[in-house]
Order: C-alpha cells, then structure tokens, then sequence
C-alpha cells in the first residue's frame, strides 16, 4: 500500500499543472469566453490562447489547417456549412434551444463550471499537501515541474 500511495502522489503531482490548466480553460470555453461573440468583443489573449491549446492543442497562430484556404473555399457556402469552426452545425452555441425550444444549456453550464472549481481547488489542495510531506518535497517538486515544463515543450515541438 505504502508504494500504490507514494505512486498516487508521484502521478498526482506531475498531472496537476495540466489538471488545472484543463479545468480552467474548459470553464472559460464552457461560456465561449475566448470567443469573440462570448466576450463581447475581441477576447483577451489569454483567453484566446488557453481555449486554443484546450480545443486545438497548438497556439493559435499555429493552425496550418486554417492558414491554407480550402481548394472550394471560392465556392458560394450550401446552407447546411458550418462556419463557426466547430464543426457541429451549430451556429450560436446553444445545441437545444434555438428559438427558445428544448432545455436551457444554462444549468449544466454552471454545473460544468462548479465542477471546474472543485477540480481546481482539489488539485490546488493536493499539490499543498505534496509538497509539506518533507520526505518527499524534492521529488515532488521535480515532477511539479516536469509536469509543467514536459506539456509547454510538445506544445512547441
């Protein structure tokens, strides 16, 4: 048991850079925040890049798909194309309730959020309790920081 636990914390601890990083820009893209039309206008740019790692994995200006103009794109648009880029045929975001027809989005968006929150005060909870274990701070630190540094570089690779 003492190594299934020491195991939990080493995973744990190298995991949470990347748990917070997910639970906070999935909050931001529950409400389409690094959007402009979530907004209200442009976003910020932290905003803008979170949700583009999250939804892309890549900076946002390093979307090769979108750089080279598709081969139809002079084509006048059938009037079933998607052209918000989220490829679900959904233009406004709300999948059931266009016109005010079918459930409100609204309450499992604030669920999504609040469940955000609790992974993120988790996972804050136990990096605190990781590193005051004395015995195993210095590795946790490394694996705090290899789960951090290890994601930036094969965002960039």
């Amino acid at each position: 048991m003492r190594q299934l636990r020491q195991l939990h914390h080493y995973v744990g601890v190298f995991l949470a850079p990347a748990i917070l990083f997910f639970a906070l820009s999935g909050a931001v893209q529950t409400f389409r925040l690094g959007e402009a039309g979530g907004w209200g206008g442009p976003p910020p740019a932290v905003l803008v890049w979170m949700t583009s790692v999250h939804k892309d994995q890549a900076l946002p200006h390093a979307k090769p798909e979108k750089a080279a103009p598709k081969p139809d794109a002079a084509k006048p648009a059938a009037h079933g194309d998607d052209h918000d880029g989220d490829h679900d045929g959904d233009h406004d975001g709300d999948h059931h309730h266009e016109g005010g027809h079918g459930p409100s989005p609204l309450p499992l968006k604030i669920f999504v959020v609040i469940l955000a929150l609790g992974l993120i005060t988790s996972t804050l909870l136990g990096i605190t309790i990781a590193l005051t274990n004395r015995a195993m701070r210095r590795t946790s630190i490394v694996m705090l920081i290899a789960g951090t540094v290890l994601p930036l570089m094969l965002l960039l690779v």
